[in-house]
């Protein structure tokens, strides 16, 4: 499946710049019949699932350390980067990536247009993408990028975090990337109280989660999707 996407992604003129319902960017690869993120919104996605349902919960931490699987569009960096400025939490943000994707392609999103009320996140977008991989790199004084060029599937983190975005391709188009191994590792790798969430809520996962350790919630969706999935690093016996 991997050989797969990656011969897919490396068609760049196969993939195609949809524009989806809250009116952000998201990319789409018709040999995968996959999008980057949801159709009924790519910025209100990721704010739901992955900002709202996750990092600004734990917004009254003065410091956070967050793990991304599945960096893609870098969407996910740029808005945590804006709420950790915003919140004045001071984040360590490692992303985590096979495939990147080309910078002229990155150049046509219009994330930075979108979020436009926040005058640095046009300078911000550009700097997730110019920064070099496998590098530490200050965005701004209270977010410190780290992306990871590697295989989420051999992955062994080197670190422990507060908050996992996971955030690959739906199941049934990456197994590889939903198995009980991959879960049981970042388990491990999670402070305690620490958290992952997904937009998956499949309950497939859901067992999967549970099984590696994690106390699962399903909680209500971003628009198009009645239900996600959070997991909490805790003794719980009522979930």
């Amino acid at each position: 499946m991997f050989s797969m996407l990656f011969s897919i992604i490396a068609k760049k003129c196969r993939m195609q710049l949809v524009a989806t319902n809250d009116g952000s960017h998201t990319l789409y690869l018709p040999d995968l019949d996959e999008h980057y993120h949801s159709i009924y919104g790519a910025i209100t996605e990721s704010l739901h699932v992955f900002i709202k349902a996750g990092m600004e919960t734990m917004a009254y931490r003065p410091k956070l350390t967050i793990l991304e699987v599945g960096f893609g569009t870098g969407l996910n960096v740029l808005l945590s980067c804006v709420s950790a400025i915003e919140h004045e939490v001071e984040v360590t943000y490692h992303a985590l990536e096979k495939y990147p994707l080309d910078r002229e392609l990155v150049g046509k999103l219009n994330y930075a247009t979108m979020l436009s009320t926040f005058s640095e996140s046009g300078k911000l977008f550009e700097k997730i993408h110019a920064s070099p991989w496998n590098a530490t790199v200050m965005l701004h004084p209270v977010f410190c990028l780290h992306k990871i060029l590697g295989d989420a599937t051999t992955f062994i983190p080197g670190f422990n975090y507060d908050l996992i975005y996971y955030d690959a391709f739906a199941p049934d188009k990456q197994p590889e990337m939903w198995t009980p191994d991959i879960f049981i590792r970042l388990f491990h790798n999670l402070n305690p109280d620490g958290m992952l969430t997904t937009y998956c809520a499949k309950g497939s996962v859901k067992r999967m989660l549970r099984s590696a350790g994690f106390c699962v919630a399903r909680l209500p969706g971003p628009p198009g999707k009645r239900e996600m999935l959070r997991g909490v690093k805790k003794i719980c016996f009522e979930c």
